[in-house]
């Protein structure tokens, strides 16, 4: 039987679900370092928990069939798994990058690729032509969409047909949407990105990375490095994983309510001067967004008037937290300048619009009504 989305996020496609021999209804945590072999030459089909667990299997399992993947791979982190997608390239080999990406991502590429002779091309993807930087050496392009935390949006099909054309490989950061707004593989992508501490595991209390794709060569090379590197993600977070994904489709779509009624507001705030949210219809990004994806998430970036006004509201609010990360049920502030974003140079933070007047919100699950009274007092106590 094929499930729906829904359904998948409790127990995958069916098919692969593995169901414990106990009648377990919530999927055990194993929590070992080996297993017993019953004799030699036999094995129960796991050796090492390096190399697989039970529960990381199920967590991988779910993911893949969220996405429309033939595998998934999880990780310690989001930047486990992009380090390990980095491992596919050899130097010399030549990437092109969005120039607006998670700050980890540019400190990774720029401070550590680029050491190992891997080249880049920084870009925006979502208004130049990609195919004018694809040189005899580039492997790939490597997008979110949308961006972090610009919010631009990037033609999925359109770079893929691109990469197609030049037989390089697509990859997508899909943290921000998630497979339920956004599925990258149907739009020609080959991998995809997860940040899975994020709206996959949806309650701030794990951390994770995951790697999928549709490709059997991918996947085997893939499997190897997270044998042989380390880097899998843990039997407990795995669990943690399977159980904030029951709920993504509840949570993407009471958080997306949310944030549209913020948006609203924010666009009737005087203070306010530039809302960025693919789901203002009319923006950069809308028809585009429209086009690729179910829905238009919950992740916003806005301006205020000053420098000195975006600091009090960081330290005025009283029900949303002045924190890192997103995706979880709870609300988050976050000032790029000096956290997700510090250690992106001045010159790219300024070509990309992202100015000491800039927040970025992380919209959760609360009272919409809440969320908005707690900024309009935080805003109006500015004198």
């Amino acid at each position: 039987m094929d499930y729906d989305f829904a359904t998948r996020c409790i127990y995958g496609n069916g098919k692969d679900y593995d169901k414990d021999k106990t009648g377990a209804i919530s999927f055990p945590i194993y929590q070992t370092a080996t297993y017993a072999h019953p004799e030699v030459g036999k094995s129960t089909g796991f050796d090492y928990s390096r190399l697989q667990n039970p529960t990381r299997q199920q967590a991988e399992k779910i993911v893949a069939s969220l996405e429309g993947g033939i595998d998934a791979l999880a990780f310690s982190t989001g930047m486990a798994a992009i380090t390990a997608m980095m491992e596919m390239f050899q130097p010399g080999d030549h990437l092109i990058t969005d120039t607006d990406l998670y700050g980890g991502s540019i400190r990774l590429f720029d401070h550590v690729n680029k050491k190992n002779r891997i080249l880049f091309s920084h870009i925006d993807c979502s208004t130049e032509d990609v195919e004018e930087y694809i040189q005899e050496n580039t492997k790939a392009i490597f997008i979110e969409t949308p961006t972090n935390p610009m919010m631009n949006v990037v033609d999925i099909r359109k770079i893929s047909k691109i990469a197609k054309l030049h037989g390089i490989l697509l990859i997508v950061d899909n943290t921000f949407m998630s497979p339920y707004f956004q599925k990258p593989f149907e739009l020609g992508a080959d991998i995809v990105i997860h940040s899975g501490t994020k709206f996959l595991g949806g309650h701030n209390d794990t951390l994770a990375g995951f790697i999928v794709t549709n490709s059997q060569e991918i996947s085997d090379k893939f499997r190897f490095l997270i044998k042989t590197v380390g880097s899998g993600l843990s039997p407990f977070d795995s669990w943690l994983i399977i159980r904030g994904i029951k709920t993504l489709p509840i949570r993407m779509e009471r958080a997306q309510e949310n944030a549209k009624a913020l948006v609203e507001y924010f666009l009737s705030e005087p203070r306010v001067k530039k809302v960025y949210y693919p789901g203002i219809p009319g923006s950069k990004g809308y028809e585009v967004c429209k086009k690729q994806a179910s829905g238009f998430g919950s992740m916003l970036t806005f301006e205020v008037e000053s420098r000195e006004l975006a600091f009090h509201i960081l330290k005025s609010t009283k029900l949303i937290p002045f924190a890192e990360s997103l995706g979880g049920t709870e609300t988050l502030l976050t000032y790029p300048m000096t956290q997700t974003h510090v250690d992106v140079p001045e010159e790219v933070r300024i070509k990309n619009g992202l100015t000491d007047r800039i927040l970025r919100l992380s919209v959760g699950i609360e009272d919409k009504n809440d969320l908005i009274r707690d900024l309009k007092q935080a805003i109006g106590s500015f004198l």
